[in-house]
């Protein structure tokens, strides 16, 4: 049965102590908000970000929070780095993870009409970051055999 505790808003929701949650693209945006949301009930998180200043950057001002908030540099665009990722996650959590938020994108910031054809492509690539989720999912499946 779920505790009650005091969310980052102040709510009385659940408790997530004993949780694991990998969120993408953490470190910003809408990322820093899930992370500090889940964090806030006592998951631990595990993010990832392509800066290795920003990801430092973060995690210190978590650690001080008293978050647990590790993670590291991953380009999601890259296999090789999301392979990599998931070895870091498994390490880290013991081969338990709970909850994937896939949070990470690309945002090209201009004006419409200069849009190249190049730009609309990393947005749309970005967009259809429904294949790092797939990408996560077998990778974990298939890194802990029945």
């Amino acid at each position: 049965m779920a505790t009650t505790t005091i969310g980052i808003g102040g709510d009385k929701r659940w408790s997530l102590v004993g949780t694991t949650a990998l969120i993408t693209g953490g470190t910003r945006g809408i990322g820093v908000g899930i992370v500090e949301e889940l964090a806030g009930f006592g998951a631990s998180i595990y993010t990832c970000w392509r800066s290795q200043k920003d990801l430092d950057q973060r995690l210190q001002e978590w650690k001080s929070k008293g978050y647990v908030v590790s993670g590291s540099v991953c380009d999601l665009q890259s296999p090789s780095q999301r392979d990599q990722l998931m070895k870091s996650v498994a390490s880290e959590f013991c081969g338990n993870l709970n909850i994937l938020v896939n949070n990470a994108g690309t945002i090209v910031v201009k004006e419409t009409t200069e849009f190249t054809a190049q730009d609309f492509s990393s947005i749309t690539k970005s967009i259809r970051n429904w294949e790092h989720c797939v990408h996560f999912f077998s990778s974990w499946c298939c890194s802990f055999p029945d």
